[in-house]
């Protein structure tokens, strides 16, 4: 069955089963690769995305259940990493092995539209993706770095 969503601001149509995971239909059916596919049970976050401005992890998440809505994928944020979180993420040296940081870049980001100066509770309640690198000090770090690069705007 064909969808129209609204990815990143385009409407597109995908060609698929109702129950198709949002993730793989944005993967395999339009060609945008930069959200993750991890566990396929929606607990470690690689696959988030934003849908109507929350960080929805898409790997269950089907697309019948999206029509209508807001998508944005890690392709939506800059072309040229210019955002404030994906900048933050290159000058506090965030990212490891890397798999897991476009889905954490985006709970990032929708944690800081939402709440544009968190607290550490704040921020640990937001950013519940895994990294299996252990990253976590340093995404706390790009947080902080990328609140003060949006005050500078």
């Amino acid at each position: 069955m064909a969808y129209e969503l609204n990815i990143n601001g385009t409407t597109v149509t995908v060609d698929v089963d109702a129950d198709t995971p949002l993730l793989w239909a944005v993967r395999d059916n339009l060609g945008l690769t930069g959200t993750k596919f991890g566990c396929g049970v929606a607990s470690c976050g690689a696959c988030t995305m934003h849908i109507d401005g929350q960080a929805v992890r898409t790997c269950v998440m089907p697309v019948s259940a999206v029509v209508g809505k807001e998508i944005k994928t890690i392709e939506s944020l800059s072309t040229d990493n210019t955002h404030p979180v994906q900048r933050a993420w290159i000058d506090e040296e965030v990212p490891q092995c890397g798999y897991c940081q476009s889905g954490m870049i985006m709970a990032a980001t929708a944690l800081l539209n939402n709440n544009p100066n968190p607290t550490e509770d704040d921020i640990d309640t937001a950013m519940s993706n895994i990294c299996r690198c252990g990253t976590y000090s340093r995404v706390r770090k790009g947080i902080h770095r990328a609140v003060e690069l949006m005050a500078e705007k």
